[in-house]
């Protein structure tokens, strides 16, 4: 996280901006952070007050407006190119054949895809906070750590993905009457088998990213949540469209290999339940952290409505390119901002044996993008990205011949106007709900990532959808808009 230089620490200069020194778990909610803290503490609190009893948290990274955009800026364009490759894989993959015989494979997409913002990106941002506050110290401490996260978002996984076969079936064939079994196994064992594996990749990933962040100094909370993002589309994409054609092939000739398939994986959970278990820090998530992930995935389900609405016209088949940008790049933004805002509290809270001090506010627009504080400047910097971004990756799909809309200069300023009232919306949303949740007792790394990037897709496809509706009305069609 970042970490406020001298005059930053002045309380003056950061209350009004983050409350940061207002906000804290009540008894009841105590995240597993703080306990583990004060565990580390007690050495120190005792009679023996000897300072080397136990690991001192690393220094805090001195950070700029400059050093933070530059820290975010390849990750922020390597997680806009891979957002660009995923729109390219689902436009080939979509004439597969078991994509056109079974169509439903479509309704697993954004579920599966939302496990970046659920799983992976929540595991990067607790795992930075860990990093940063000193949790990741030692051997035993990084390791224990590592093996508690991995099995936390395996169990998460797997559940997630069969419910998101569960949802398949009912929205794609309940309401037709037209059920075959077959298929339905095919989709369970497809979805199981492709969020467990891209899971277990993803976050293998990020440990390494953020090990190696810390080893040279780079703030894990700039890089991680990005380069999960950047990978996370393309890794899940390509996996349930090899998965599910293998498992498609099978079942001409063996009525065993799918529900064999997603017997195995749903029959690993208790063990990576007991792993999870013996951590602290996942042991909480594991009782507690269902609820984010199932309402972000309903969430983004609703943009999955809408984007089956507006496709699904030829007047607007062109959208279909640009949302996975739209809202790849908008997620990715607000869960490095929430990232950073939470390791911020975690770092700058006030013991609980203080008293409370005064409650704080909602916080403003103003407050959250021109205070004096340094998660304001990582707004703004934040913000500064998204519009030279979007130039980037819409040159790069249009050099590439993608989707069927020109880009005229209108366009582009529908576009551009779009994905900045997106961003804004975001980052404002994180500033008030990492603070609300904090103040609540709830771990913002567990809890606010899943509905920031559910949210994104939700306002990224409905405001795309509405630029091309309005761009219809005022004339830009024909070859310029879904041609």
């Amino acid at each position: 996280m970042s970490f406020p230089s001298a005059g930053d620490n002045d309380p003056e200069n950061e209350r009004p901006d983050m409350g940061v020194l207002d906000c804290r778990p009540n008894a009841k909610g105590q995240r597993e952070e703080d306990a583990l803290l004060e565990n580390a503490s007690q050495s120190n609190e005792s009679d023996d007050t000897s300072t080397d009893q136990s690991p001192v948290p690393p220094a805090p990274l001195k950070e700029t407006s400059f050093s933070i955009g530059l820290q975010v800026l390849f990750p922020f364009l390597l997680a806009g190119f891979g957002t660009v490759a995923a729109g390219m894989v689902l436009d080939i993959v979509q004439h597969w054949t078991v994509f056109t015989e079974v169509t439903e494979v479509f309704i697993l997409v954004p579920a599966l895809l939302g496990l970046k913002g659920n799983l992976e990106m929540t595991l990067a941002s607790r795992l930075s906070t860990a990093a940063n506050i000193g949790q990741m110290d030692t051997a035993k401490d990084m390791w224990k750590m590592i093996m508690g996260n991995l099995a936390l978002i395996q169990v998460q996984a797997t559940v997630v993905g069969f419910l998101a076969s569960i949802a398949a079936v009912i929205f794609g064939w309940i309401p037709e009457g037209n059920f075959k079994m077959g298929h339905a196994i095919l989709l369970c064992a497809s979805s199981v088998a492709t969020a467990f594996i891209a899971s277990l990749l993803l976050g293998l990933i990020m440990i390494g990213v953020i090990i190696a962040s810390r080893k040279v100094g780079i703030n894990p909370d700039n890089v991680a949540t990005p380069i999960a993002a950047s990978l996370g589309d393309l890794i899940t994409l390509a996996l349930l469209a090899g998965i599910s054609t293998g498992l498609y092939k099978e079942l001409e000739f063996n009525d065993y290999a799918n529900p064999m398939v997603c017997a195995f994986f749903v029959a690993l959970t208790p063990i990576w339940v007991l792993i999870a278990r013996r951590t602290p820090s996942t042991r909480e998530v594991l009782y507690s952290g269902w609820e984010p992930v199932i309402i972000a995935m309903a969430i983004s389900s609703v943009g999955g409505l809408i984007l089956d609405k507006t496709v699904s016209n030829p007047n607007f088949a062109g959208m279909a390119v640009f949302t996975p940008v739209i809202n790849g790049v908008g997620g990715n933004l607000v869960a490095v901002q929430a990232s950073r805002i939470s390791t911020y509290l975690h770092m700058n809270a006030l013991p609980i044996a203080e008293p409370d001090p005064a409650p704080r506010k909602c916080p403003t627009p103003w407050s959250s993008f021109f205070g004096s504080g340094v998660n304001s400047r990582s707004a703004k910097v934040l913000f500064l990205l998204v519009a030279p971004g979007h130039l980037v990756f819409l040159y790069t799909i249009n050099s590439m011949q993608g989707g069927h809309t020109t880009l005229t200069s209108l366009f582009i300023a529908f576009y551009l106007a779009a994905a900045l009232l997106q961003v804004v919306i975001l980052l404002y949303l994180a500033d008030w709900m990492v603070n609300w949740m904090w103040r609540r007792g709830m771990n913002p790394d567990n809890f606010s990532i899943p509905y920031l990037t559910a949210l994104g897709d939700l306002l990224g496809t409905g405001f795309l959808a509405l630029c091309f509706h309005i761009l219809w009305l005022i004339g830009d069609r024909d070859t310029d808009v879904g041609d």
